[in-house]
């Protein structure tokens, strides 16, 4: 069986919601013409749909080795390392003692790949309001709010943010 007919296979079993099976059939794709990079970008969104992050990693990458030239791989790839720095990012925020410094550098470089990631704006403005720098809090909250303005959360964080970096600013200006 050629790469192609895998490819449509893995289609079938995206479209009946199996992504797992999905996988496996991009997979057996790579295995049938491992040098055709749209197999390997194909495999590497649908791993990133599954949460799949070093699988997806590493399927955009030889798609964007195999292919340097095309733009749409190179987006890809920028965009599985941007999620990928995100997940790292909330794991350092859910942790005991949070490494608020290095949670925002890591949230700033997912933002530099991909700066329409809403989620990453949102955890940014919870590391920034974390560390009471609420003027930062609160654009960032405001820049998640601007890609997805119905976004509840979003919408709570900027008020609350914008209210305190107000009521802080408040103080200063009455000492």
């Amino acid at each position: 069986m050629d790469g192609e007919e895998h490819v449509r296979q893995a289609y079938a079993s995206i479209l009946s919601g199996d992504y797992e099976q999905a996988i496996r059939a991009f997979e057996r794709a790579i295995a049938a013409e491992p040098e055709n990079p749209a197999h390997h970008h194909k495999c590497s969104i649908t791993c990133m749909r599954s949460a799949l992050w070093a699988k997806a990693l590493m399927h955009a990458e030889e798609a964007v080795r195999l292919a340097p030239d095309q733009a749409e791989y190179r987006y890809h790839l920028a965009a599985v390392r941007a999620r990928i720095a995100v997940e790292e990012a909330k794991s350092g925020l859910a942790s005991a003692d949070p490494d608020y410094d290095s949670v925002i550098a890591g949230l700033r470089l997912a933002l530099e790949l991909d700066p329409l990631l809403d989620e990453a704006w949102l955890l940014l403005a919870a590391a920034y309001g974390a560390l009471g720098r609420y003027g930062e809090a609160a654009r960032a909250a405001r820049e998640a709010l601007r890609l997805n303005p119905a976004h509840g959360e979003a919408k709570r964080l900027f008020a609350d943010y914008r209210r305190r970096d107000r009521r802080m600013r408040g103080r200063k200006t009455h000492q």
